[in-house]
């Protein structure tokens, strides 16, 4: 299988001949190597290998089985410990024969035990990413509640990738339970421990996780005082980065601050791994309406990405609807998708954008006629209201004065007279374009360059080429574990 020869930077403890060849063993073992990777990062206090065991973690993730989870609570815990024994209460009885019997295999295989915090930590982690992922979230609520009580008595900088995801998955536990307003008090004490301790990867995770419970309850003004006043510094994770941007995105939306609500979703969708489809999806929505709110229309490439075709397409047509100015199109496209919008909880953005296709048909007419009646243009908008003339009337006066048409106003005939369309290369308006783009070209660059990572004290070693090949390979295998990882985190 990949994962027998995912890890060839840590020998594997010694395994017996009579273990049958089937997966359990198999993930057994690369658990097993996972725990020797993290006892060496821990003695030598190097993150970049607890990062690493993470990743290896999730590419076995669908293999775990309480059977597998047993026999490594046995290897990496004293039996009988308390840990362990609040371990294994939380896995289901309902494997006992197949449990039993990794168990006595395993017990031979044990020379001494670990009592590393780290190993601990990590034996967490792996029961509370089974107990979601078999859901069962109260028993996961119950270890998750138990992990965090135990990581606020350590402060290891090796444990704070390990603290991070347990984190995640503690919000988690609690959201998919609807009970995320009864953890909000503790995120907010976590994130103070894991400022005063200077773990920032720890902060930019409950950070997110504190904006995303605001958000949840629609308390926008509560996330943005919360995000305004929490420390900056230099992100750790992109994919901690991606979140922050788009809840970032969706606060200045409600705000009506829509350039840079626009920005910072578009930006999230761009830093987004390929895998995280569903979180791409959810981007990819907030900024259309948020472009649309602006007075743009999206490309149609937008909507034919691959994978988003179906979700996007309530959007598309949305989109049409708005592209054209037909305000009937829109109410009908508005009430047969209003379940989708108000799961994704764009409803009141569309509700604004009633004004957008009035303002998008009025231009469309003002380029089309040099001059018409506001009866005429009452009828070609659909107006519904009681006196539509008037209502005519009063949104043209509107949109000349805001700039959206060129025309003038004639109130004792009734008409609206549109004025010649002049040359916009005569204007600053490329000028600016190219401004936009050479902007964010030399943003994307600089992004790119404050990105890169170096091993430590890689300027002051000469590597021989039996460790340049070893480095060669483990960057392989590192890069071939990320594309096919399907990012839990999203």
């Amino acid at each position: 299988m990949t994962q027998d020869v995912e890890m060839k930077e840590v020998p594997a403890p010694s395994i017996p001949s009579n273990s049958a060849s089937s997966t359990s063993p198999s993930t057994l073992h690369n658990l097993k190597e996972i725990a020797s990777l993290l006892e060496t990062a821990a003695y030598s206090r190097e993150v970049r290998r607890i990062v690493r065991a993470v990743r290896l973690t999730m590419v076995l993730r669908r293999k775990l089985k309480v059977s597998v989870l047993s026999a490594f609570l046995n290897f990496a815990l004293s039996p009988g410990s308390e840990v362990h024994s609040r371990l294994s209460s939380y896995l289901p009885k309902d494997d006992e024969h197949d449990m039993d019997v990794d168990t006595a295999t395993s017990a031979t295989q044990v020379s001494s035990k670990h009592a590393l915090p780290e190993l601990e930590i990590y034996s967490y982690l792996l029961v509370l990413i089974f107990l979601i992922d078999q859901k069962k979230y109260n028993e996961a609520k119950a270890c998750a509640s138990a992990s965090i009580a135990r990581i606020k008595n350590l402060n290891r900088r090796t444990i704070d990738v390990l603290a991070s995801r347990l984190y995640f998955y503690y919000s988690l536990s609690y959201e998919l339970t609807d009970d995320l307003a009864e953890i909000r008090g503790n995120l907010l004490n976590l994130h103070r421990i894991a400022t005063l301790r200077h773990d920032e990867l720890g902060q930019e995770t409950l950070l997110n996780l504190l904006l995303r419970n605001y958000l949840h309850y629609n308390l926008y003004d509560q996330a943005e005082k919360l995000r305004s006043k929490a420390p900056r510094f230099e992100a750790h994770s992109n994919q901690q980065f991606c979140r922050y941007l788009f809840y970032l995105g969706k606060i200045r939306t409600i705000q009506l601050e829509y350039t840079d609500a626009k920005e910072s979703l578009l930006q999230a969708a761009r830093k987004a791994p390929i895998a995280a489809l569903g979180f791409r999806i959810q981007c990819n929505k907030w900024a259309i309406i948020v472009r649309l709110l602006l007075g743009e229309i999206p490309e149609r490439t937008v909507f034919m990405q691959k994978g988003m075709e179906k979700a996007l397409r309530p959007y598309f047509e949305l989109t049409n609807a708005v592209r054209i100015g037909d305000l009937e199109l829109f109410r009908n496209i508005a009430e047969k998708f209003a379940n989708i919008f108000n799961s994704d909880r764009t409803h009141n953005l569309i509700v604004r954008l009633r004004h957008n296709v009035i303002r998008t048909g009025l231009r469309n007419i003002s380029i089309s006629y040099s001059r018409i009646s506001l009866v005429d243009v009452a009828k070609k908008l659909r107006l519904d209201s009681p006196n539509p003339v008037a209502d005519a009337e009063s949104i043209v006066a509107k949109a000349i004065r805001d700039g959206a048409i060129d025309a003038t106003l004639d109130h004792t005939n009734g008409w609206m007279v549109s004025k010649e369309t002049g040359d916009i290369y005569s204007t600053n308006e490329p000028q600016a374009a190219f401004d936009t783009r050479i902007a964010f070209c030399l943003n994307l660059h600089n992004d790119a360059v404050r990105a890169l990572r170096f091993p430590p004290n890689s300027h002051k070693e000469k590597e021989s080429a039996e460790k340049r090949r070893e480095r060669q390979q483990q960057e392989q295998e590192l890069a071939k574990h990320i594309a096919e990882e399907d990012d839990d985190e999203f």
